[in-house]
């Protein structure tokens, strides 16, 4: 299952969907985002799911990539669902009705549309870690947030330590599987036992696991001043961004497709 986890993973390519500029693909996202939120009926989130599709294939990420992004996540999908499929009323007789429980064709449907609106909000913000690189960003992340440093808030180290953390998610991952591996090596039960057990056999993974993060950010805060690391201020750098006309042409075909995906809230009526 940790072997399943590609948050901060970057697949380097030379698609429109990579060179278009960090921080268009930012504001992009977060209007993504918005947008699946505003939407309230199948068509606009079936629009959204084809325009990410669409997108995916123009960034040439494989589809087992995206099947391994959802995994680790399915249980919380699950349970929405389950919360939603239980728990909303409808109108008419219930289609299943046993004790207290009470399942609605309204359920259903709106446990169809939140299991499918996460899975939607899970790829479109994998989609953003997965075309762009680390360190731009860091580069992104920092010009946005540029104006809040007028108000003395240290955007060029928040911008870091955000990269960083997204950076280190993988590698943290994988000593996690490491460690996991040699306890079981040592006959430690990780797998089987009561929900107190396996609680307990966290402990010898989680102590080397913080040993071993605490550490990595020892070496990289003493590799980070071996290379004269003093911060934003003054720091220049090697590739300044800048909008190029395919990016205006990305704004312009977002722009539209956002509009007729929202538009559908008009169009057809919502799922409750």
């Amino acid at each position: 299952m940790l072997k399943d986890i590609t948050i901060g993973q970057h697949f380097p390519g030379d698609s429109i969907v990579h060179r278009t500029d960090p921080r268009l693909k930012i504001l992009l996202v977060i209007a993504y985002i918005v947008l699946l939120f505003t939407i309230n009926n199948f068509l606009g989130l079936a629009l959204s799911l084809v325009l990410l599709a669409g997108l995916y294939m123009l960034a040439k990420i494989p589809l087992r990539i995206i099947i391994k992004s959802l995994k680790p996540i399915i249980p919380i999908i699950a349970f929405t669902a389950i919360l939603n499929l239980f728990f909303m009323g409808g109108e008419g007789e219930p289609l299943i009705h046993f004790w207290v429980i009470k399942v609605y064709k309204e359920g259903i449907a709106y446990a169809i549309f939140m299991a499918v609106r996460i899975v939607a909000l899970i790829a479109g913000t994998g989609l953003l870690t997965y075309t762009t690189s680390p360190i731009v960003l860091t580069d992104a992340i920092e010009r946005l947030l540029s104006p809040f440093a007028k108000l003395g808030l240290p955007v060029h180290e928040l911008a870091m330590m955000m990269t960083i953390a997204l950076r280190f998610i993988p590698t943290l991952i994988e000593e996690t599987d490491k460690i996991m591996n040699a306890q079981k090596a040592r006959g430690a039960m990780l797998d089987s036992g009561s929900a107190k057990d396996r609680i307990k056999a966290m402990v010898p993974i989680l102590i080397p696991l913080f040993i071993s993060a605490f550490r990595r950010a020892d070496e990289l805060a003493m590799a980070m001043e071996c290379r004269c690391y003093r911060g934003g201020e003054g720091r220049t750098r090697l590739k300044v961004l800048k909008f190029q006309p395919h990016d205006w042409g990305t704004v312009a075909f977002c722009a539209v497709t956002f509009g007729l995906v929202w538009a559908t809230r008009f169009v057809m009526p919502g799922v409750l």
